[in-house]
């Protein structure tokens, strides 16, 4: 044997490995929006969500990544344990497309129209679609396409080179030796498959490097079975200690499911072939030399048929996990599962992972939008209790905003489409505003707490005033909860009207408070502390400014540069809409405030 045989053989297994993960990185990122909305609207039908894991992992050629999704999409609260456990039998089904697509390497002596599916023409074909895809994008899409392409070329590639060198290894005698021992001793072909499987985090891979060494004509039978079946397992572990690290108990029993049913297969293949081996029905392929194609039907009996005969054991792998996975302490914070949505499952999936973050941003929205109703409303009859409530909440909003801008740095590194990373974007600029909201309506609590303790208040006109500028900037609130939960562009453009007439609106009620100053109509102390809240009220106006022009740069991503000239030209007159819109709520709100001081 020689040692340029061997780097041969190992180079093609690196080019292999590298092409399915191209390939299939490129596939789960194309389709990650997509993989979202299907595994959300699974219903409680066993059979369809096994369809759908079926599906799923065949498209992405992941049962790992499948399961996983769907671990995250069950500590989410998305899915319960029992929705799940359908797509884990599916997943495990549909991870066996992989070795039918290999077993093209057995067309290599087809002729006619036939040679188009050879490897040694679908390697370079694939390979000049992706790269003409790639430098010369002719679509929306060419490039994720162009990635998918290149890497079913390279795995294809790596194929071939494996296939030839096993092919000049096979004359040396040592796979001869090898898959002989392996044949006589089960067990430890067994290990064999699950310690690969392991190693390589891949049934699709390993199953894939079996069908290059049957090209050696030395593998039978009843050498290869049993390595079959030790893949599931040493997959499968693999799988669990992903679905693991850093979950809920809820997502571990997602794992744990998925051990419980590849053992049950692996114990079940064994007893049925070593049964029909016994009654002679193996006898006429038990020592017969196996091929690529033989292998990945081999593989896909024996997931289907399990899948089929363990399929009503479901209920009891469900109970065998909760026994297995205890519950932990309950927690008493309320966004406990939205934190724990944040997973580092979701990597691989970005639309999942966004949508976490999503969903947690809109809880540190109304976390702090409820806690400025509490604080505007200690402002005219302070209590402790609400007091109390309001910094708890704060709390847990500083806590979302940590969780948030941490998970969105380490997720920033997992993306690669400019759609993703302009969400991320915004995101990373939202978190610090909802965190912002909330520090401003401590401060409104806090001032209200001082003047409880020093026991001062405003008096009627300045509350009346205060009161008025607070409708407005309900309103703003309003357009900028809507427009980030919809990606309202509409509600966005109604904000910068209203945050113009804010400004106006607090320097208005600013001269009116100083001129009673000066008539001695307000105490100093209380007069400090309502210019206090004005300008907390202004701030929270900025913050829904900022929300708007967020949503605007989504919708039109050159403002993400342009931000500032954005709102330079609208108040300096540029834009028909921003100008009738901010008449009207300028007449309306110093025509109201007018009527204000004559009260």
């Amino acid at each position: 044997m020689s040692v340029f045989n061997l780097l041969s053989l190992l180079g093609g297994l690196a080019m292999f490995l590298y092409g399915m993960r191209l390939m299939g990185d490129g596939l789960k990122e194309s389709s990650s929006g997509t993989l979202k909305i299907v595994l959300e609207r699974v219903t409680n039908n066993p059979f369809k969500a096994f369809l759908l894991g079926m599906g799923i992992t065949a498209v992405i050629q992941s049962s790992t990544a499948t399961i996983v999704i769907t671990s995250g999409l069950v500590g989410a609260g998305l899915l319960t344990l029992r929705q799940s456990l359908g797509i884990v039998v599916g997943a495990n089904v549909g991870t066996t497309v992989t070795g039918q697509i290999i077993r093209l390497l057995d067309l290599d002596g087809a002729a006619g129209w036939l040679q188009l599916f050879k490897p040694s023409t679908l390697a370079p074909l694939a390979l000049i679609l992706g790269i003409v895809l790639i430098m010369a994008p002719a679509f929306k899409f060419s490039k994720k396409i162009g990635n998918i392409a290149i890497g079913f070329g390279i795995l294809f590639s790596g194929l071939l080179n494996m296939t030839a060198a096993v092919n000049t290894l096979a004359d040396t005698g040592i796979f001869e030796n090898l898959f002989s021992r392996l044949g006589s001793n089960p067990f430890m072909g067994y290990l064999t498959g699950a310690g690969v499987a392991f190693i390589l985090q891949s049934s699709s891979a390993t199953i894939g490097i079996l069908q290059v060494f049957s090209a050696s004509g030395e593998l039978t039978f009843n050498a290869v079975y049993a390595v079959i079946v030790g893949i599931y397992l040493g997959d499968c572990v693999t799988t669990a200690i992903v679905c693991s690290i850093g979950a809920k108990p809820e997502a571990r029993r997602v794992g744990v499911v998925n051990i419980l049913f590849n053992l049950s297969e692996t114990v079940l293949v064994l007893v049925v072939v070593n049964l029909l081996r016994q009654l002679g029905a193996l006898d006429s392929i038990w020592y017969s030399p196996v091929t690529p194609g033989s292998i990945a039907n081999t593989n896909t009996i024996f997931n289907l048929g399990c899948a089929v005969l363990l399929f009503p054991m479901l209920p009891v792998y469900e109970r065998l996990s909760r026994r297995i996975v205890r519950d932990g302490p309950v927690s008493e914070n309320p966004y406990k599962d939205q934190l724990e949505a944040l997973s580092p499952a979701f990597f691989d999936t970005p639309a999942l992972a966004l949508r976490s973050c999503y969903n947690l941003l809109l809880s540190m929205f109304y976390a702090s939008r409820d806690n400025l109703k509490i604080a505007l409303g200690l402002l005219h009859s302070f209590d402790e209790a609400q007091w109390r409530q309001l910094q708890a909440t704060e709390d847990d909003v500083d806590l979302m905003a940590d969780r948030l801008s941490n998970y969105l740095v380490l997720l920033s590194a997992h993306l690669s489409t400019e759609l993703h990373i302009s969400i991320l974007n915004q995101y990373y600029k939202i978190v610090d505003e909802f965190e912002h909201l909330g520090d401003l309506a401590e401060d409104l609590g806090q001032t209200a707490r001082n003047m409880d303790q020093a026991q001062t208040g405003f008096s009627a006109t300045a509350l009346r005033e205060m009161d008025l500028l607070v409708e407005l900037v309900n309103r703003e609130l309003d357009y900028a909860e809507k427009a980030f939960r919809t990606r309202n562009e509409p509600a966005a453009r109604h904000i910068e009207p209203l945050s113009q007439v804010v400004n106006e609106l607090v320097y208005t009620i600013k001269e009116n408070h100083l001129s009673r100053l000066r008539k001695g109509e307000c105490g100093i102390d209380a007069g400090t502390s309502y210019m206090s809240v004005l300008g907390d009220l202004e701030r929270i106006s900025d913050v829904c400014s900022n929300v708007g022009v967020s949503v605007m740069a989504r919708v039109t991503p050159e403002l993400t540069q342009e931000a500032h000239g954005y709102l330079s030209a609208l108040h300096a007159g540029h834009d028909a809409d921003f100008n009738r819109e901010y008449e009207s709520v300028r007449k309306e709100y110093l025509g109201r405030l007018q009527d204000t001081e004559a009260v």
